[in-house]
């Protein structure tokens, strides 16, 4: 359970944050300060492909297991949340942006914790608005981190990056809102 091939990858996303955040305390003469950004950013797509790809082998080999189903998205969490305080520190993303992503993680994994032990799990299960809110964040993240442009200036990624955080933050409430939704009747019904 804890050493098969799918949790190895989802661990590699926790271990990956003191990695990607050590990249921009390296000393400019030794990493110039568009390398960091390339570093951290290529960094950060390998080990946010690993969420794919565990899930992916974990079923293809069979090795799905609670364990991993709980690590899984406590690795996406911590990496997120990781990249957008880096973000904040570089002035790259607004402090509000990361109170509602992290902000919503705490409150959704609360929830999500709550009504498990009241038996009313599948209320709070995870929705389409939750993987686009994801998918959005995991294309954000990057952009902000590379801080750069692309194809010969045709796109400047903090823009870009700086346009689909906020969407991801946007994402991020509806998304909240909609678990809460979906949960109101059993917090309505407990609290009676």
């Amino acid at each position: 359970m804890f050493t098969t091939i799918p949790t190895i990858l989802t661990w590699t996303r926790i271990f990956a944050i003191p990695l990607i955040v050590a990249v921009f305390y390296l000393p400019e003469a030794w990493v110039l300060h568009a390398e960091k950004n390339l570093i951290a950013t290529v960094m950060f797509v390998t080990f946010a492909a690993t969420d794919w790809l565990d899930g992916y082998l974990a079923r293809k080999l069979n090795q799905t297991s609670a364990f991993g189903a709980f690590l899984d998205p406590v690795a996406d969490k911590f990496l997120v949340c990781a990249c957008v305080l880096v973000l904040v520190h570089l002035q790259r993303t607004d402090v509000f942006v990361a109170l509602i992503i992290i902000g919503r993680e705490i409150a959704i994994s609360a929830l999500r914790e709550w009504m498990a032990q009241i038996g009313a799990s599948r209320s709070v299960a995870v929705h389409m608005i939750g993987k686009l809110k994801t998918f959005a964040q995991m294309v954000a993240i990057p952009f902000l981190l590379f801080d750069g442009h692309l194809f010969n200036k045709a796109i400047d990624t903090h823009e870009w990056g700086t346009w689909l955080i906020w969407i991801a933050a946007v994402m991020t409430i509806w998304s909240m809102v909609y678990y809460l939704q979906k949960a109101l009747p059993e917090i309505r019904a407990r609290t009676q």
